[in-house]
């Protein structure tokens, strides 16, 4: 993220993400010269927005404009529309990099893993600027509650808990994970084991410090992770799954 003093003219169009919004908001309470910009910008954001919008050198004025009372210095001004015109187009470019991830995930089948947490999945806001809504389930955790085939475990060392559901596909299994208790920052995957022996990763993700699923948590370090995943295996072929760090743990065996 930009330095927060940069920031003031995006937060005053409703541009910012939930994320970045809230960021700003904690520099705010405590900047008074930030203060003092948003209150320049009041009323200004239907002439930055068309500014933003005018093709490089255009000189005309946006309707409108002429009525503002609000005047920032000219310096302010030219580097705010700046900045508003580069958010835009980031905002373009992430879009389109987001349809792309979903066709490379389409494309993929089931080797591409997409790791999310469940109710209550990262989304932005719907108070004050930021109007879009937030998914209140996650498509992973959806599929998960979908699949009635489901096989579960808790290790009694690590107190880490899982449970895999299991699907039939014409290409192998698939499955998403319900992962619980478990502490980070870590790495880990899952790994499909046939009763040939054979070890195939099913997918992998990071754990963040705080952790998921984790019982006396107050905060989204309650919430299980579930994440799709993959394996050539038929399920009649799987004889168990283990959940594994990077560096070779075995934090619980599910059989299967």
């Amino acid at each position: 993220m930009p330095n927060e003093h940069e920031t003031v003219g995006a937060y005053a169009l409703g541009i910012l993400d939930d994320a970045e919004a809230t960021a700003f908001e904690a520099h705010l309470a405590g900047c008074q010269w930030c203060a003092r910009q948003l209150d320049e910008l009041a009323g200004m954001e239907p002439m930055l927005a068309a500014l933003a919008d005018l093709p490089p050198g255009g000189t005309g004025i946006p309707a409108g404009a002429e009525s503002l009372t609000a005047r920032p210095s000219p310096r302010l001004a030219e580097r705010l529309v700046d900045e508003v015109a580069e958010r835009r187009a980031a905002k373009r470019r992430r879009n389109l990099y987001l349809v792309g991830t979903a066709a490379a995930l389409i494309i993929g089948g089931p080797f591409a893993a997409v790791a999310t947490t469940g109710a209550g999945g990262g989304g932005d806001g719907d108070g004050g600027r930021r109007t879009q809504a937030r998914e209140t389930t996650s498509p992973a955790a959806s599929d998960f509650a979908a699949m009635p085939d489901r096989v579960t475990a808790t290790d009694p060392a690590t107190r880490v808990s899982a449970t895999v559901a299991l699907e039939q596909r014409a290409w192998g299994t698939q499955t998403v994970l319900e992962l619980k208790n478990v502490k980070g920052p870590e790495k880990c995957s899952l790994i499909a084991v046939g009763k040939n022996g054979e070890r195939e990763t099913v997918t992998s993700w990071s754990v963040p410090d705080r952790g998921y699923g984790i019982p006396e948590a107050t905060d989204k370090a309650k919430e299980p992770l579930y994440v799709h995943g993959g394996a050539a295996f038929t399920p009649n072929e799987i004889d168990h799954f283990e959940v594994t760090t990077f560096g070779g743990k075995r934090l619980v065996e599910v059989d299967a």
